[in-house]
Formats: structure tokens, sequence, C-alpha cells
């Protein structure tokens, strides 16, 4: 097999799994980097507060069969725009491409939602690999929230 047809990390599919008994403890199990703790809420509050709102979509990252991250959007009914507003890769899991190939099964995922025309998603200003990673699916920065998360939109159908 030559190197070019070798699978390489960033080629690595993923699933997105709804959240349920089976996998709730592993998502609660998932872990930032040091560094990263303040980028993102825990899992147990995303949880919380996916158990409590109807509009909230809790995945689980799945790949090879282990849950590797977290991710949660909303889509409401009377808005053309989905807002993923919780993304996460587990530390061990970090740089093996499955941040990006689970973005992508978020983004086809919302696109099949037939309303939607928009997606948007926040994050620390700080958060460099955030920024390249939304950057490279075409989302564009649009200002800081009033929490002073930067939010960057990406328009569908515009890819």
């Amino acid at each position: 097999m030559t190197r070019s047809a070798e699978a390489r990390p960033h080629d690595r599919q993923v699933a997105l799994r709804p959240v349920g008994e089976d996998n709730r403890a592993a998502i609660l199990a998932l872990e930032l980097m040091p560094e990263q703790q303040g980028f993102v809420a825990s899992n147990a509050d995303s949880l919380e507060e996916a158990g409590e709102d109807d509009e909230a979509v809790a995945r689980a990252v799945v790949a090879a069969g282990r849950v590797v991250g977290f991710l949660m959007y909303s889509a409401p009914d009377d808005d053309d725009e989905a807002i993923i507003y919780r993304f996460m890769i587990d530390r061990r899991e970090q740089g093996k491409g499955f941040g990006r190939a689970a973005v992508a099964q978020a983004l086809e995922e919302i696109a099949q939602i037939g309303h939607i025309r928009r997606v948007s998603i926040c994050y620390e200003p700080e958060n460099e690999a955030a920024r390249r990673l939304y950057a490279g699916f075409g989302f564009v920065e649009t200002g800081l929230d009033e929490d002073g998360e930067m939010i960057a939109v990406l328009e569908l159908g515009s890819k």
C-alpha cells in the first residue's frame, strides 16, 4: 500500500450517537487538557442542561466503538439557525482527526434538518485550535458575544 493510500489520522471516521444510559458514564469520564479546562462547560453540566432543555441535542462522539468526545447543539423549530454550543474531544484522543470528523458529522446531521440555513458556534477567542478547526469548514467570525466568546457562522449551502 502506498503512503497516500494508507489511512491517515484525519481520515478516521466517527459516528454521533444519542446520549443514553449505554454511553453516559463514558461521556462523564472524558477529560480535557488542563489548559483547555476554561474553554468549555463540563460534560456533567452539559448533560444536566440537555435533560432540562427540549431543544438540546446531545451526542456522544464514537470512534471504533469507543466514546472519544461529546457534542451538543440546538436547532429550534422557530429559527433557521442551529447553534453548536458544546464540543470536546477527550485529551487522550486529541490530534487523531476525531474533532474534524465529528464536526463534519454534526454539520451533516444539522443540514438534514430542513429548516436550518446556517450554523453558529462560539469559542473562547484565545482557543486557536478551535479557530483553525472551524475556519477549515468555512465558519466566518462575526464578533464577540455578551460573554466575550467569539461567534463564527457557517451558511449552509455555501460550501
